[in-house]
């Protein structure tokens, strides 16, 4: 399923210029579904009230549903809320149920429904479920599409996510979770679970249910159906700023943060562009400070000639005598004069951020790729895309066959691939948005021949 994610810098217009896509995609004849986290009633504000409704109740055998009923508002779009709270609660009245032996002979009291209130960090674990829980909706509906049922579900998936430092931490949170559990967890671990009712008898105690450990491995199958999603050719980030003094360089982070994830970035929306030619000196200086910095966000993305797509300037890579380079497009959006409500206003929005390109829904290439100079130097180099990355923001840690890699305030656990593994680290260096280490054959551990 195509899926793209809008972030960008904080109060940008996120929100707007998601809307804005999904119109423009349902228009393009695809059927569309917006999600959205905002709880602040920005969607509100572009469309018609969308509340969360209730989620289906939750008992052991079944998981909650995570986000609002969809709600058709145009033509092929559709528009649906993560409901956070409702998803908590059920979440939590599973856990319970699941666990009710330990928690009788701790004496302790279940947490009522009424009673639950949201945890921090609940609104990620929603918005992991949702993604999931959407895709499997629209494999289902192509296959009854295939089978010549009628046509449902949806082709692309448009999702408002947080400002981009928090929403690269929320797509860096499957794999973060996925390895907290199997070290908590390990496999030798779930083997061993077959003892526990023998040892229970033996010990006097209670030791955790079967239906706990399965809700371990359920969650650590939710984990890897999530990444297996966000690791997809058929999703994209575009990322939302409106340019001035600090854009570039919060652009330039959450390009790297999101390069140092595998994530790929299809798109810069410079939204809310001023007029540029004013009379009016205030409007003038405003401008012009806006053309400079949309300038140097060309620089950082690639700079070529502009060429018009769905009513929007795009800038793309260029190299000498307008050669075409890789780069990420620039896509500019004038300014409105107003913030806009209803269909009429999103759709001039829509004209200028186009609609969504198709893309194969495979497992994407990897990134990270080792090369072998053994035969020169006497080394591998394993390379890592980093672009938007800065050298001084930049530091790695060997920890067994482990590399830590940080970028500014993101950071990353990679396993080495098996030949690096019985290597040193000989060194690193930051080149053209690439970050290549390099490792040396271990005499100890490395084959004679070699």
């Amino acid at each position: 399923m195509r899926t793209v994610l809008i972030t960008g810098v904080g109060g940008s217009g996120r929100t707007t210029v998601a809307a804005a896509t999904a119109l423009a995609t349902a228009r393009s004849g695809q059927r569309t579904l917006l999600l959205s986290t905002d709880r602040a009633g920005a969607l509100d504000e572009v469309f018609h009230p969308v509340g969360p409704a209730p989620v289906a109740e939750s008992t052991a055998e079944t998981a909650p549903a995570p986000w609002s009923p969809p709600t058709e508002l145009a033509p092929r779009l559709w528009v649906a809320r993560i409901a956070t709270p409702e998803y908590f609660r059920a979440e939590l009245a599973a856990v319970q149920e699941r666990a009710r032996s330990v928690l009788d002979y701790l004496g302790a009291n279940a947490v009522a429904a009424e009673e639950a209130t949201e945890l921090p960090g609940a609104d990620a674990f929603a918005l992991m479920a949702t993604l999931r829980a959407v895709h499997q909706a629209a494999d289902r509906a192509a296959a009854a599409r295939a089978a010549g049922g009628p046509p449902r579900g949806w082709d692309v998936l448009v999702v408002d996510l947080p400002p981009a430092p928090e929403a690269i931490r929320l797509l860096g949170l499957p794999e973060q979770l996925g390895r907290y559990l199997r070290r908590l967890l390990p496999a030798e671990r779930q083997a061993s679970r077959a003892l526990h009712p023998m040892l229970a008898q033996l010990a006097g105690v209670p030791v955790p249910a079967q239906r706990l450990y399965e809700t371990f491995s359920r969650w650590q199958e939710d984990l890897a159906a999530v990444r297996q999603i966000i690791e997809s050719d058929a999703v994209t980030v575009r990322l939302v700023a409106e340019p001035g003094p600090l854009a570039a360089r919060a652009l330039r982070a959450a390009r790297a943060g999101l390069a140092l994830h595998g994530c790929r970035v299809d798109a810069v929306i410079a939204n809310r562009l001023l007029p540029v030619g004013s009379a009016d000196p205030w409007l003038a200086a405003a401008s012009g400070q806006q053309q400079a910095a949309l300038k140097e966000l060309r620089e950082a993305c690639g700079r070529a000639k502009a060429a018009p797509e769905h009513g929007a300037a795009e800038t793309t890579g260029g190299g000498p005598a307008g050669i075409p380079v890789p780069g990420i497009p620039v896509r500019e959006v004038p300014h409105a004069g107003r913030d806009p409500r209803g269909l009429a206003d999103l759709g001039s929005l829509a004209d200028a951020v186009g609609p969504v390109d198709a893309r194969p829904d495979r497992p994407a290439a990897e990134p990270w790729t080792v090369e072998d100079r053994l035969a020169d130097e006497g080394l591998l180099v394993w390379r890592l895309p980093l672009d938007g990355a800065e050298r001084d923001d930049l530091s790695l840690v060997r920890r067994g066959d482990e590399l830590v890699v940080t970028v500014g305030e993101f950071r990353r656990v990679l396993p080495l691939p098996s030949a690096l593994r019985r290597c040193t680290v000989a060194g690193a260096g930051l080149h053209e948005g690439a970050l290549r280490v390099r490792f040396a054959p271990d005499p100890r551990l490395w084959p004679r021949d070699h």
